[in-house]
């Protein structure tokens, strides 16, 4: 083995960055979110980039698998799976209520959102994500080749993204980062919402986030974006907030106007209900998050599309494998987005760029955030980004911005390090509680 693709040392850098006042069915985003940002440096003096969840129990993952990964190349991407389950600390904590962007009111929430039971499984994919991203870079900008060659090649040159419509406050109420979108908390504040988007960004397909407000406001706000934008796809996410009953009259109420319904009720059973008795779509992120879901699943018919995420999925490996199922069983695909950054944008890209059956936008989360740790912040251009062919993800760390990140993260008296928007919520309204319709 070529001594230059042997990994010499890995950094590990836990941040938080600033995140708006974003409403969802598990309360509302912390002013700041942890991201964890990996470094691989291999013997030949080269640095690839990954990025995921930056929650102590990622932490707890990460740190071991760190330590074992020098001396070994940044070719085995495949190992990292094995590598990670050995040196896996053992049963831990949880860290709070979970993220809001996926969350539901039971157990099972994540800081990556609700994905079923939480197991050790699942936790070590959205680590070993990371490494595998941060090894493809590394390799990639040694051989010249852009993470996109390292999967087999592009099939598009630029891949489209869709704009990410939340329900939101002006400001976090004790205080944070503050920015000039202003509340958006009526069907003419998520119209508002989505010109800018689409002014700013020409994205040309929007997704609401929704359990938030009882179903009929949220029908009326997407009634409201599809008379402002005829014909643009629409979708419409309340997190499994609502019960099969519900599920099915929003559905017959939107099937003119959805492009698909995003895990409108909790589970698989219901999912498939839901499945049959409407002619509406139904796509998810929430029963379908491994490769063990998705006999059940795709058997019971509960899903017609699937949002793919290499943070959950284990990488963009194990991401292509997900489409080579989709495409087998006949399911659609799509991409599921949390609060991240321009690496794992860069991720994304790259590995959406290799998908051909990725007949729907992608969703993403990164115009709100309004700061990065890459030195250029990618541009959206008629709501598409241009995939990159520079060598490894195209991508370059700013220091400055993650010592300056890190910084924050190291100041925190700890109650930021876990994400938990229930308790950001719970600060706002003491009386408040999960709902579900």
């Amino acid at each position: 083995m070529d001594a230059k693709l042997i990994v010499d040392e890995v950094r590990l850098t836990p941040i938080l960055i600033s995140d708006p006042p974003l409403l969802n069915v598990q309360g509302v985003h912390q002013p700041y979110t942890p991201r964890l940002v990996v470094e691989v440096i291999t013997r030949g003096g080269v640095s690839g980039l990954g990025e995921t969840y930056g929650d102590g129990v990622y932490l707890d993952l990460a740190r071991p698998l760190a330590e074992a990964l020098p001396g070994r190349a940044v070719t085995d991407v495949n190992d990292l799976f094995a590598l990670a389950e050995a040196t896996d600390p053992g049963p831990r904590s949880g860290s709070g209520s979970g993220s809001g962007d996926e969350g539901a009111s039971e157990a099972g929430v994540d800081a990556g959102g609700l994905r079923g039971v939480r197991t050790a499984d699942k936790l070590r994919l959205s680590v070993v994500s990371a490494f595998e991203t941060a090894c493809l870079d590394a390799l990639g900008k040694t051989l010249g080749l852009p993470v996109h060659a390292l999967l087999g090649g592009k099939v598009r040159d630029s891949v489209e993204y869709s704009a990410y419509l939340f329900y939101r406050w002006a400001a976090h109420p004790a205080g944070g980062p503050v920015d000039d979108w202003g509340a958006a908390l009526d069907p003419a504040g998520i119209v508002a919402q989505a010109r800018r988007f689409d002014r700013a960004h020409g994205f040309r397909s929007f997704k609401l986030k929704g359990g938030v407000f009882p179903p009929e406001q949220e029908m009326a706000a997407i009634r409201a974006l599809a008379e402002e934008f005829p014909g643009r796809p629409l979708r419409l996410d309340p997190n499994g907030a609502w019960s099969v009953e519900t599920s099915l009259s929003v559905a017959r109420e939107l099937k003119d106007v959805l492009e698909y319904l995003e895990d409108p009720a909790s589970g698989t059973d219901a999912m498939a209900e839901v499945a049959a008795g409407t002619e509406v779509p139904l796509a998810t992120n929430m029963c379908v998050t491994t490769v063990q879901e998705i006999p059940e699943a795709f058997a019971k018919g509960a899903v017609r599309i699937v949002l793919c995420d290499h943070h959950y999925w284990g990488g963009l490996g194990r991401t292509r494998e997900l489409a080579a199922l989709c495409r087998t069983y006949g399911v659609g695909l799509s991409m599921h987005s949390n609060t991240h950054l321009g690496i794992s944008l860069a991720a994304m890209t790259q590995v959406a760029a290799t998908l051909p059956e990725l007949h729907h936008a992608c969703d993403t989360h990164y115009p709100w955030q309004t700061e990065d740790i890459v030195t250029t912040r990618p541009v959206f251009r008629d709501g598409r980004l241009t995939v990159s062919d520079a060598p490894g993800l195209g991508v370059d760390l700013d220091r400055d911005a993650l010592a300056a990140l890190h910084r924050r993260w190291l100041d925190d008296d700890g109650t930021l390090r876990d994400r938990d928007d229930a308790a950001a919520m719970h600060a706002a309204n003491p009386e408040w509680r999960p709902r579900r319709w």
